[in-house]
């Protein structure tokens, strides 16, 4: 694997002008109480860079914007969807590389009881909460709080005030996460959060959609991909999980073997929403105890330019996504994404586990610190 040049010396860009937005913010006294406040804050993009490698964020929804590094053959490329302008992302509704929380992925009912209490969530999915509610993480502005462009490391933290009762979740809530670039082609994305005042479930994830051939390159159905896991979550009818652990073998499930991305999908029932097109969207827990120690979730390689990435993380699930839901969304440069133009590897704690006892819990006490770490490794062959 090529060593990646000294980092050249960082220039404004073109296009990354900061960016004064009007954002409303919704805050709730109660159940039955509301007030709506308009503040202006500052949205910008900021790129991290080690030698060839690089990528772009903003604080609008913790976003990762872009990771452009180079293939087998020296051609420098961006291998996560996502749009040209912050604007862009405000108005989308793809989730492209945004932070999720309070709680990814679905939330049955849109309810849930925590030490005696029921507390009901804003219903964005059906009669399910989905990705935070309405305004989730991915749909708010950020703090800057550090951020170094070059080096040997570069990174960036941001930080988010969760206020208690913001879209029905119970305590407030302070939020980080660090992008860090690191040699050679190491991305890291370190979550954490810590309950002040009240419980509440807490379950991150990070929504960037892959696909290594690059981003407007067409579907990632021929990509191989290898996930270490030996069981799934099953799920409803509205894609909630039955509070079942099924084995993999013997199911269209079953990637703990490379395998094409594409390989059994006539073995899947279509999803809703998907106008019949069947695709993935399935939590699988990952092998092994879940504790602070990183483990390997996943594989996936591009036979076209040589580009491989690992995923390490520390939590015990990840969702594989194959973005069924894509329907001619027009991204960068004009490429219209389509289904199946990337895959999303959101490790996290189960879906809907406040619901489900017999889950990991993630539910975090007043003064106690949620964590998730996640590691990308790029390679190319």
């Amino acid at each position: 694997m090529a060593r990646a040049a000294a980092p050249p010396p960082l220039h404004r860009l073109p296009g990354l002008a900061l960016l004064c937005l009007a954002v409303a913010v919704c805050f709730s006294g109660g159940e039955n109480a509301a007030a709506a406040a308009w503040t202006r804050k500052i949205v910008g993009v900021h790129e991290l860079r080690v030698g060839d490698f690089s990528v772009k964020v903003t604080n609008w929804g913790a976003t990762l914007m872009s990771v452009i590094l180079p293939d087998s053959k020296g051609n420098l490329g961006d291998v996560v969807l996502g749009y040209d302008t912050v604007a862009e992302y405000v108005n989308g509704t793809a989730y492209f590389g945004g932070l999720i929380g309070r709680v990814a992925n679905r939330v049955a009912g849109a309810r849930f009881t925590l030490d005696g209490k029921a507390y009901r969530l804003y219903r964005n999915d059906g009669n399910n909460s989905l990705h935070g509610g309405h305004r989730g993480f991915s749909k708010v502005v950020w703090t800057v709080k550090e951020h170094v462009g070059g080096g040997d490391s570069p990174y960036i933290t941001l930080y988010y005030h969760s206020f208690d009762g913001e879209q029905g979740f119970p305590g407030d809530l302070d939020v980080y996460v660090t992008y860090r670039l690191s040699r050679p082609y190491v991305l890291s994305v370190r979550m954490n959060a810590t309950a002040r005042s009240r419980a509440t479930p807490v379950n991150l994830a990070h929504h960037a959609y892959w696909n290594l051939g690059g981003h407007g390159s067409g579907p990632v159905l021929g990509e191989t991909v290898q996930l270490f896991a030996s069981r799934y979550t099953p799920v409803d009818a509205a894609l909630v999980p039955t509070g079942a652990l099924a084995p993999v073998a013997g199911t269209p499930y079953d990637f703990r073997a490379p395998a094409p991305v594409g390989a059994r999908l006539a073995d899947l029932r279509p999803r809703r929403g998907t106008g019949g097109v069947a695709g993935y969207d399935t939590n699988y827990a990952v092998d092994g105890a879940a504790s602070p120690s990183l483990r390997p979730v996943a594989r996936v390689w591009d036979g076209a330019t040589g580009r491989a990435m690992e995923l390490w993380a520390d939590q015990p699930g990840v969702q594989f996504y194959t973005s069924n839901g894509l329907a001619g969304v027009r991204g960068k440069g004009g490429s219209v994404y389509r289904r199946y133009a990337a895959l999303c590897l959101e490790t996290q704690g189960f879906p809907d586990a406040v619901n489900h006892p017999s889950f990991p819990s993630q539910i975090v006490r007043p003064g106690k610190v949620y964590s998730h770490d996640m590691l990308f490794k790029f390679s190319f062959a």
